[in-house]
């Protein structure tokens, strides 16, 4: 099988790439905007014997869907596999962002994510299988100030891929959204300290679990991942979070906004 995922050059993409390959001996076509991404491809294919070539490219672009699609076409590269998992964080007050900045997000977690689902999936449907794995996350539940744009683009990731599992599915292409909750990255900015402390309580998932239960449950059909049983208990929490405790939480964690 081939596999395309982007964001790959480190965190959840890089364990993405790492899992097929090294589990289920994938070749691999790696995604990132990044200098980064040809060391990984390389240590991958030297590793584990598939395989492993990349992109360089930024998905935050208006029209880098297309510019991929077409990129692949002319390396004769076909995806089985597309992992979107491409992805950006800010944590401020909406008026206090740059406009580009928030462009920036609503173009790669909204436009790329529905256009590479288009156009790798048409591709897909005609052949009669493949699996699209779209990364949307636990924050879909969740109205928060300060990630109001991250968890609402999550939000349409989360609907959109579960929409679409309905019209692929008919035609053999099987769709997951994994909406993980905090994971061990440097996404969010935090210290490496609290960092290390999260995932000793069991808040936050290190990146190879939650890729290899992810990539597990896609290749058994499911519709969805969420990893963790802290995530499962916080969910419905998360839908009913009374206004005093949002605000009471805004005012301890505003030195991390970034």
């Amino acid at each position: 099988m081939k596999a395309l995922v982007t964001g790959a050059s480190r965190g959840i993409g890089e364990q993405y790439a790492t899992v097929l390959a090294r589990d289920y001996k994938c070749d691999l076509l790696l995604v990132s905007h990044g200098e980064a991404i040809k060391g990984v491809a390389e240590k991958i294919a030297a590793e584990y014997g598939v395989k492993a070539d990349f992109i360089r490219m930024d998905l935050t672009e208006k029209d880098s869907a297309e510019a991929l699609y077409a990129k692949t076409k002319e390396m004769g590269f076909e995806p089985d596999i597309l992992v979107n998992n491409a992805g950006v964080f800010f944590f401020n007050p909406l008026t206090e962002t740059d406009m580009e900045r928030i462009e920036k997000m609503m173009l790669l977690h909204v436009v790329t994510v529905t256009k590479l689902t288009r156009l790798f999936g048409k591709d897909m449907c005609e052949r009669g299988k493949g699996y699209i794995l779209n990364m949307s996350s636990l924050s879909t539940w969740m109205a928060f100030p300060g990630i109001q744009v991250y968890n609402a683009t999550k939000s349409y990731i989360n609907n959109f891929t579960r929409s679409m599992w309905y019209e692929m599915k008919p035609y053999g292409v099987h769709l997951m959204t994994v909406t993980p909750g905090m994971v061990n990255t440097t996404l969010y900015g935090l210290p490496e300290n609290l960092r290390t402390l999260a995932v000793k309580l069991g808040i936050n998932t290190p990146t190879e679990r939650l890729a290899k239960k992810a990539i597990r449950r896609m290749f058994r059909r499911r519709k969805k991942c969420m990893p963790g049983l802290v995530n499962h208990l916080f969910k419905p929490f998360l839908k009913h979070t009374p206004d005093w405790l949002v605000f009471a939480v805004m005012k301890r964690i505003a030195k991390y906004q970034k």
